[in-house]
């Protein structure tokens, strides 16, 4: 049964940010959409808001406008020189109260250094560590694999949101990362929770939606968010302008969809 989400309150000062990937090694599921427009929709209610790129195909700096062959700097540096800052790295984008920490291919090689080194899966935490107290919500658009990266984000975090398709397929999915999950919270990052399920491309006019979608509510009952994201044309068409769909189609279902789940995950 659905429940009325109340507005967040206003804040009088920001800070310290609650960190959150977005995770799901299966690609095409929405993750940087969802990342994308939840921060819009979070600094429309007044938050702070960083992004994090950590998909070395650059996906969620392309949804701002960035060309990733024109990057002077990217998260890449900062996790492989000790005299980058994350300051240097990161820009504002045209959402007030939105920054963005870009990335682009070279963060691959990242994943790569990073093996030989001490403390390897606390790189990612370490570099955010000196801007944790500008902002109030760090959203992390994770590759779509469970390798080091993703290893990093969720090391770094204290939530976890799952985008997942409403989709047969995607199901089994959940429960491979959900054991990915458990394990990075006793071994390395007892903080970590999962913040909830998040339904995406869910199309109520089928069947096989409806019936994926009562599953998957089955399986993590009160995980799974209230909100559901309906497929639409509206996402491609805003990434396409470069601008989340908050500002790019204001007054759309999809943009009404993170609204509301920005105060799901406010309310958490």
């Amino acid at each position: 049964m659905s429940r009325e989400i109340p507005e967040p309150a206003p804040l009088t000062s920001h800070g310290p940010a609650r960190v959150i990937a977005m995770v799901n090694q299966k690609g095409g599921v929405g993750k940087t959409t969802s990342t994308v427009s939840l921060g819009a929709a979070l600094a429309g209610y007044g938050r702070k808001v960083l992004l994090v790129d950590f998909d070395p195909q650059g996906a969620l700096s392309i949804s701002f406008g960035l060309n990733p062959n024109e990057m002077e700097l990217s998260i890449y540096n900062l996790l492989t020189q000790l005299d980058c800052h994350v300051g240097d790295v990161i820009v504002s984008t045209d959402v007030e109260n939105l920054d963005l920490l870009p990335s682009n291919i070279d963060l691959s090689a990242a994943e790569l250094q990073l093996v030989s080194e001490v403390g390897r899966e606390y790189a990612l935490g370490r570099a955010l560590a000196p801007i944790i107290d500008e902002y109030d919500v760090i959203l992390i658009d994770c590759q779509p694999s469970l390798g080091l990266l993703t290893l990093n984000a969720l090391t770094a975090s204290s939530g976890v949101i799952i985008p997942m398709e409403c989709e047969y397929f995607a199901l089994r999915g959940v429960a491979l990362l959900k054991d990915t999950i458990d394990k990075v919270t006793s071994r390395l990052n007892p903080q970590l929770t999962i913040m909830g399920v998040l339904g995406t491309m869910y199309d109520p006019r089928t069947l096989h939606s409806r019936e994926v979608l009562e599953t998957v509510r089955g399986a993590f009952g009160e995980l799974v968010f209230q909100t559901v994201i309906n497929r639409t044309v509206k996402f491609p068409d805003a990434a396409v302008a470069g601008e989340p769909i908050t500002s790019y189609a204001p007054g759309s279902t999809g943009a009404q969809a993170y609204e509301q789940l920005a105060r799901e995950v406010l309310s958490r």
